[in-house]
């Protein structure tokens, strides 16, 4: 990702088409490209929603995605009866404490929490391409239409952006966007996540735009404060609306590089045993980010795994290496949040694309590998108005096929809609004037089993 260097304030940040090039078009020009509670004043107005028939209960919503797609039956649906080509070395499930739930060996701590959360082992949309079932997981609709629509969190970000008054910007990924498809679609570059970049696990969590490895904060504000006497169109024109539309703008950059936005991303702040018990990795730290953003009011914050779950080979030394990362960080999650008085306000949802395939390939190249699996996978869901302690739709024996209660995504999308708030039905602006809603309901080939009321 290359840079450039803004010599007006000395911020060095990304020059990819993000939230960072709205920030930095915010610092020069007027507020109308601010990232954060301006944007939505320039993009035609949400339609009014209807009465959902929940009652909203997320305010906010960490997505934990696991791309490259998890395995299922060595994750949240253990099959110890499978036989050794389907378990490989997976024998001994846990047992978690609520009744009758068990998770792979991998999660002693996630088992502890099972009360908090509630897992789908049924989730199916048969396809098994990265970026094909990326696109169906994340907005729903059909890969190759002629539309390319926009991600869930550039939804949140499009009906939650005109009343959002938060520092941050409303839609914020941690660290790297997925990269599997363009997350804001046909709703433009101003609904991109801000991508935080840098490792929250380093000494210093060195955030793109925000924070710099080589820039004091107090030569930051030198700088800021030169540019300001150096300023002397703005000392003329008095009162310009333009030229006090951009003087806003820049404070409120400057709220986030140098005040509120960026207290947010030190997690220095945290206790030292509170982060350990996240874990001392860049998954658990960022996790403790995700839930500092909560606190903060952003509403759509998601987690790309670092490195990835894409297991064809080896599968089984990765997973021992990532599973217990994902166990200590999700739980502590979770907990923390609970603790917090936070959960039933956060909607917190875990999954990949697709799972892998059940029948483990020991040939070479791929020596004990799995391959991409859409027809059955398991997904959790926790908080924001979803009940813990349940168990949605099965999978079969050997976890290859849908045993009953399919899943499908646009079931799962709207759920999470519902309970937001966000009418899944909206109808979203398209640069054409081309019709588009939030989710296909009513299309041709559209599969749906209903939402997910026995968790709601």
């Amino acid at each position: 990702m290359s840079t450039s260097n803004l010599h007006q304030i000395g911020m060095t940040c990304s020059r990819s088409t993000t939230r960072r090039d709205v920030m930095q078009a915010g610092l020069f020009s007027t507020a109308s490209v601010l990232f954060s509670n301006t944007h939505a004043a320039t993009a035609p107005a949400p339609q009014a929603l209807p009465a959902a028939p929940f009652k909203t209960k997320a305010k906010s919503v960490i997505q934990v995605f696991l791309w490259g797609g998890m395995s299922h039956n060595d994750t949240w649906d253990p099959k110890p009866d499978a036989g050794y080509d389907y378990n490989g070395p997976m024998k001994a499930p846990l047992s978690t404490n609520v009744a009758g739930i068990r998770l792979s060996e991998w999660f002693p701590k996630l088992a502890q929490q099972a009360d908090k959360f509630s897992l789908i082992r049924s989730m199916t949309h048969g396809n098994n391409g990265h970026e094909t079932a990326a696109y169906l997981v994340q907005t729903a609709h059909q890969p190759g239409e002629r539309l390319a629509y926009p991600s869930v969190g550039a939804v949140f970000s499009y009906f939650r952006g005109k009343n959002y008054k938060g520092v941050l910007p409303p839609y914020v990924v941690l660290t790297q966007p997925q990269g599997r498809f363009s997350e804001e679609g046909f709703l433009g570059a101003k609904l991109k996540p801000f991508a935080t970049g840098g490792d929250p696990n380093a000494s210093r969590f060195e955030v793109e735009g925000v924070i710099s490895r080589s820039i004091s904060d107090t030569r930051q504000q030198a700088r800021r404060d030169l540019l300001a006497k150096m300023d002397t169109l703005r000392q003329t024109a008095g009162g310009d609306a333009q030229l006090t539309a951009s003087e806003q703008a820049k404070a409120e950059a400057y709220d986030m590089i140098l005040g509120k936005g960026r207290e947010v991303f030190d997690l220095s702040k945290e206790k030292p045993e509170l982060r350990d018990r996240y874990g001392r990795h860049t998954f658990g730290q960022d996790c403790l980010a995700a839930r500092r953003m909560v606190e903060s009011g952003v509403p759509y914050i998601v987690i790309n795994y670092p490195g990835g779950w894409d297991t064809h080979s080896n599968h089984f030394q990765t997973m021992g290496r990532q599973a217990p990362e994902l166990d200590q960080g999700l739980a502590a999650l979770l907990l923390d949040l609970k603790e917090r008085g936070l959960l039933e306000s956060t909607l917190v949802w875990c999954c990949g694309e697709f799972g892998r395939g059940p029948k483990i390939d020991w040939q070479p190249p791929w020596n004990g590998g799995r391959n991409h699996y859409g027809k059955v996978f398991s997904v959790l869901v926790a908080g924001g108005g979803f009940k813990g302690g349940h168990v949605v739709g099965s999978s079969d024996a050997k976890a290859e096929e849908v045993k009953d209660r399919p899943v499908y995504p646009v079931d799962l999308l709207g759920s999470v809609y519902q309970l937001a708030g966000i009418d899944p039905k909206a109808k979203l602006p398209h640069p054409m004037g081309l019709e588009a809603h939030v989710l296909p309901y009513g299309e041709e080939g559209v599969k749906s089993a209903g939402l997910l009321t026995e968790i709601m």
